[in-house]
C-alpha cells in the first residue's frame, strides 16, 4: 500500500513507519523540519517536508495514497500566545479539507480517551470537535484511535519526584489509571491502516490499568525510591503548580479539568464500555526502566 502518514519522527509516528516499511509498504512522512529529512529517507521512506496546516501542501501529499493517517502535533503549552483551541481546530479542518480535495479513501486519525464528550473534558473537548468535522465527510472510511494515558507524561513528574519525593496530582491515588505506551499505538495504528473498513469506526487503545499507588510503586523501585508515593491533592492545588511551572494558565486549566474527569470517571466512561479486548504488550514496568533512564540523566 501508498501510506502517508503525518507527525514526521515523532514517539508514534517512528515505530508506526518502521513497522509499515517493513511489511513491504510505500511510506511517506509528513515532516515541517528539513533536518528529519535524511532520518526519514534512512528507514526506508520518501520524506515530505511541509506543513499541516498547508491544505494545499497536504492535498499533494495525500493524493495516490490508499491510506493516511493524521494527527495533531503537540503545542507548546508554555507559550503565552498560544491559542490552543484555534490550533488544533485550523489542522482539524485542513486534515478534513484535504482528505476531501485529494480523494483518498482510508483514514486514521488519532483522537483521545475523552473524545465522547462534548463539554466538560478539558483540552480533550477540541479532539471531539475534530472527530465531529471528519466523521461528516462523504465516502471515507475512518478509524479514530483513542489512545488513554501514555507513559511518557510521567517524565513531567521528574522535578517533583527529586525535589519532594512524591508524585502530586488530582488524579491517580487509589484511583486506576489506563495507561499506554506509544510503540501500543503505533501497533494498533498499522493494524488499523492496513485493514479495509466501510465507514466510521472507533478504537481504544490501552496497555495496562493500574492505580496511582501502583504507579508510583513501580516507578519507585526502577528509581531506587521504592517508598515513592502518589499524593492527590486538588484541582487548584494542581493548577497552581502548574502555573508556577509557566505554563499558560487557560491550557493549565483545560488540563486540570481533564485529569479531574479522570479521576471522577467522566473521562472513561465510553472507554470503560468499549474496552481493547487484548491490551497492548508494553506494561508500566517495561516502560519505568526507560523513565529511569531519563530520571537518572537529569
Amino acid at each position: 500500500m501508498k501510506i502517508t502518514i503525518t507527525g514526521s519522527l515523532g514517539n508514534i509516528s517512528k515505530p508506526l513507519t518502521q513497522e509499515l516499511v517493513q511489511k513491504g509498504h510505500k511510506v511517506t512522512v509528513i515532516s515541517s523540519s528539513t533536518a528529519k529529512q535524511a532520518e526519514i529517507e534512512a528507514l526506508g521512506a520518501k520524506a515530505a517536508i511541509g506543513s499541516v496546516e498547508d491544505v494545499a501542501f497536504l492535498t499533494n501529499a495525500f493524493t495516490g495514497a490508499d491510506a493516511v493517517y493524521c494527527m495533531i502535533p503537540r503545542a507548546n503549552y508554555f507559550d503565552p500566545n498560544l491559542d490552543l483551541d484555534a490550533f488544533t481546530r485550523k489542522i482539524g479542518n485542513s486534515y478534513a479539507e484535504a482528505i476531501q480535495k485529494s480523494g483518498v479513501k482510508r483514514v486514521v486519525f488519532l483522537s483521545s480517551i475523552g473524545a465522547h464528550l462534548e463539554q466538560n473534558s478539558g483540552i480533550i473537548q477540541r479532539y471531539n470537535e475534530i472527530e465531529t468535522v471528519l466523521k461528516k465527510l462523504q465516502d471515507v472510511s475512518i478509524t479514530f484511535m483513542r489512545p488513554t494515558s501514555f507513559f511518557y507524561n510521567l517524565l513531567a513528574y521528574i522535578p517533583l519526584i527529586q525535589s519532594q519525593g512524591i508524585i502530586a496530582a488530582n488524579y491517580g491515588a487509589d484511583s486506576v489509571i489506563p495507561w499506554v505506551s506509544p510503540n501500543d499505538i503505533a501497533a494498533a495504528i498499522a493494524e488499523e491502516i492496513t485493514s479495509p473498513l466501510d465507514g466510521k469506526k472507533i478504537r481504544y487503545v490501552s496497555s495496562e490499568e493500574v492505580t496511582g499507588h501502583e504507579t508510583a510503586r513501580i516507578l519507585g523501585e526502577a528509581i531506587g525510591k521504592p517508598d515513592l508515593k502518589w499524593v492527590l491533592i486538588s484541582d487548584e492545588e494542581t493548577l497552581n503548580g502548574l502555573v508556577n511551572v509557566g505554563m499558560q494558565p487557560k491550557i493549565a486549566e483545560g488540563l486540570v479539568e481533564m485529569y479531574a474527569g479522570l479521576y471522577n470517571g467522566l473521562l472513561g466512561e465510553d472507554y470503560n464500555n468499549n474496552k481493547p479486548e487484548i491490551m497492548g504488550k508494553t506494561k508500566l514496568a517495561d516502560y519505568a526502566q526507560e523513565f529511569a533512564a531519563i530520571y537518572n540523566q537529569k
